[in-house]
């Protein structure tokens, strides 16, 4: 079986050799740019880390003692661990990205010390989920219980372990660590044993909970050993309840949490190239297709508060600080790749150039330090992760993903090499014998140099982007001009025999554009070229924000005062066609003003700018557009609509979204007989049990609970507990005029002691708790 596995694997790798490849990391080099400058900065956070804080989780849990503490934060609250498995990744990209020998050195260590903890635990199993051992045996004895972020009671436990299954692929694929490897097919093997007691359907349960991309590191595996038994693990860990409606379609995100998705869709596809599952490459395909085309904002980012909102209304997304999450767009781009690969669609490298420049690489601080959410909200802002303090998701994907800009500028398909992104770079094309140099100042200016330095016959095809109108693209080979057999969203080809010394040079004429919000509502985007042009804004004259986050469970989150909509500058015009008012500043790349436009705010004075170069500021990404007939009365809209939001946010000391992941995580949930769901858009959750949250109440200032429940629930009876203490028997009578409504509960000065409040429902014998669907303290 085994023999005829591979052999099968060979030969849809002989297939798929059709398709195109990119080249290894360790063959591009970066040159002077923001990429490289990032890189750097990326190099000094990775080496400013403690790699035996990070190693601490997995000794501690193999028995072993570890050699200095636990870093703190996610990484000692339920997800510790997962850090550790990043570091590997990072370190292995950054390795093969600049060949830095105290890089290897430390990757070495961080691997040998986790082989001391696998082979301690003796059965192949290496992790740092806190009381792990115990946890796996109860699932591997069919005790089971699986919500949309924890199993049996433990925070995302196979998201977790991903990270270290891949963290150990990559330090064999990048850094040809062959413990590694070894350690990686053991923990294999370990994980296959576990699952084989468990029925299709507890594992499609079981997968309710965020796994990360277990289907996809299973499949690499499998083609590593040529071993069917981790392909068919593979498919079992691959979710049916997202799989089966994109096979067919059906776009039912709404409501899902983002980024459990996207590495379950990368799995599939990797399943789809090394099987030939037509039906997984066609979920694949339309996943991106709806995701980047109906629920993707400028900067090629997604989500609010980490859920898909409806395609058909963004307003959610102008209203929270919870914008798009860097680890969506991170993970979005590894698809990306893979479905280049299989198809060379000009609009698969136009997206991840959008998302590479706008989202990526704004996402890391200049002196270092990685964002989780950007907020579209006008006047908001970002903060930025401390290497000590903050262990979230999106400084893990950060980590590696600045570590890998060299990974998709270039690809090749036999004798046809692809320029897909126009970054200052060296490829050295083995193959060819050829070294390739790109020399470009883009996007400060429109246009790149590609020189040639072989002798040898190819075929260059240089991407045509959507955003360079038709029949504008310019290219010359030696000073000569050349015809351009593209259009926008296609490549351009030159084949020829190259001598060395040969160099093209391409022009890429940018304008100035608008571009609405994807539900078409009145709020724009401005871009030059594939740059998203942002504007740095002070409304509060006096204030001074802390843009550098906390250790605190939730200090990813920009939690400074929001801005009244009504406040926000917008774009006064009486004609949409005003685009000729944004000037260039002389002396200022990528830099306009635009007089006569901008209301509010600065003004006339406003510099738009590329996002990618704002920092520690508020700013406005996207704006109201407006005619001067209209401007009062959208004010007032403006004024009217977030006026009791406004008022009870300012009352507002605690809040958790119920039945959303990262706030009940944040919040230390816990409960027993308990789910989660969506009605309408909004999540909820309820019991049989009971269940609970931890608040906060630093100052002692809570008077008030405040619960929203559904009017459906009419009967349902419950108690409420606060720090164990009976608030108050509820019995719901659901006699409220909206669908969704508040109750509040006075809250006793005796309950709020030590500042800190666990909220329970329990529900009463026969009857099960109301559909929470929001909780709040208030001042």
């Amino acid at each position: 079986m085994k023999t005829k596995f591979f052999a099968l694997l060979m030969a849809l790798a002989a297939v798929h050799a059709q398709a195109a490849e990119l080249f290894p990391l360790k063959d591009v080099r970066l040159g002077p740019s923001p990429f490289l400058d990032a890189q750097a900065a990326d190099l000094n956070y990775i080496l400013a880390l403690d790699p035996d804080r990070l190693l601490a989780p997995f000794l501690r849990e193999a028995g072993l003692q570890p050699k200095q503490p636990s870093y703190g934060n996610w990484e000692s609250s339920g997800l510790d661990g997962h850090m550790g498995g990043h570091y590997m990744s990072a370190l292995s990209l950054m390795y093969a990205s600049t060949g830095d020998a105290e890089v290897l050195r430390r990757l070495n260590y961080f691997v040998s010390e986790l082989k001391r903890a696998q082979r301690a635990n003796g059965d192949g199993y290496v992790g740092g989920i806190p009381g792990g051992r115990q946890a796996w045996r109860d699932i591997e004895n069919g005790k089971l219980h699986a919500d949309s972020f924890s199993v049996n009671g433990k925070w995302v436990p196979w998201y977790n372990l991903h990270k270290t299954y891949a963290g150990l692929r990559d330090a064999w694929r990048y850094a040809g660590n062959e413990d590694a490897k070894a350690m990686l097919v053991a923990l294999s093997d370990w994980a296959l044993n576990l699952t084989s007691h468990l029925s299709d359907s507890q594992m499609q349960d079981m997968l309710r909970s965020e796994q990360g991309g277990m289907n996809e590191v299973l499949a690499d595996v499998a083609q590593m050993t040529g071993q069917r038994k981790y392909m068919d693990l593979a498919l079992r860990f691959s979710h049916q309840a997202l799989l089966q409606p994109l096979e067919q379609g059906q776009d039912r995100l709404t409501g899902l949490h983002a980024n459990t998705q996207i590495p379950k869709v990368i799995g599939f596809k990797r399943i789809a190239d090394l099987t030939g599952s037509a039906d997984m490459e066609r979920a694949a395909e339309f996943f991106w297709q709806t995701v980047v085309e109906h629920r993707t904002v400028a900067i090629g980012g997604n989500s609010v508060k980490e859920h898909f909102n409806d395609a058909n209304d963004f307003s959610s997304m102008m209203e929270e600080v919870e914008g798009p999450e860097t680890c969506n767009t991170y993970n979005m781009l590894k698809l990306t790749e893979m479905l280049f690969l299989t198809q060379q669609k000009g609009s698969y490298a136009d997206y991840y150039e959008r998302a590479l420049y706008n989202h990526i690489l704004s996402s890391e601080r200049p002196g270092g330090g990685f964002v989780y959410f950007t907020p579209m909200r006008p006047n908001h802002y970002r903060v930025y992760s401390q290497v000590d303090q903050a262990m979230w998701c999106c400084v893990g994907s950060g980590i590696e993903s600045h570590a890998k800009y060299g990974e998709f500028i270039y690809a090749h398909e036999g004798d046809a090499l692809f320029v897909n992104l126009f970054i200052p770079s060296t490829l050295e094309w083995r193959e060819k014998g050829a070294r390739i140099t790109q020399s470009t100042r883009f996007p400060d200016m429109d246009s790149t140099r590609i020189t040639v330095d072989s002798s040898s016959h190819f075929t260059m095809r240089i991407r045509y982007p959507a955003w360079v109108a038709a029949g504008r693209m310019q290219l010359r080979v030696n000073g000569l001009p050349v015809k351009v057999n593209a259009a926008p969203g296609g490549y351009a080809s030159i084949e020829r025999n190259w001598r060395r010394g040969d160099h093209v040079d391409v022009v890429l004429p940018m304008t100035t554009h608008l571009e609405q919000m994807p539900d078409l509502s009145n709020y724009y985007a401005v871009l030059h070229g594939p740059i998203v042009l942002a504007a740095k804004t002070k409304p509060f004259p006096d204030e001074h924000l802390d843009f550098l986050a906390d250790g605190s469970r939730m200090g990813h989150i920009a939690k400074g005062p929001v801005c009244p909509q009504e406040a926000a500058p917008l774009f006064v015009s009486d004609t949409k066609a005003f685009m000729d008012k944004f000037k260039p500043v002389k002396g200022k790349p990528l830099t306009f003003v635009a007089p006569g436009l901008v209301h509010g705010g600065a003004g006339a004075s406003t510099e738009f700018i590329p996002f990618f170069r704002l920092h520690d500021s508020r700013y406005m990404l996207y704006w109201q557009q407006t005619t001067s007939s209209g401007l009062v009365r959208i004010m007032a809209e403006n004024r009217e609509r977030e006026a009791a939001r406004l008022a009870l946010d300012a009352q507002t000391i605690d809040q958790v979204a119920p039945g959303e992941q990262q706030p009940e995580s944040d919040h230390f949930f816990k409960g027993d007989e308990s789910r989660a769901g969506l009605t309408q858009g909004r999540h909820w959750r309820e019991a049989k049990g009971w269940f609970s949250y931890d608040l906060t109440d630093r100052k002692r200032e809570a008077k008030t609970l405040r619960l929203e429940f559904a009017r459906a629930d009419k009967g349902r009876e419950f108690d409420i507990l606060v720090n164990g203490q009976l608030l108050q028997s509820v019995r719901l009578d659901g006699e409220a005029a909206e669908e969704v409504y508040a109750r509040e509960f006075a809250l006793p000065a005796g309950l709020r002691a030590d500042g800190k409040l666990v909220v329970s429902l329990r529900a009463r014998p026969g009857s099960s708790t109301a559909r929470l669907f929001g909780l709040r303290l208030l001042r």
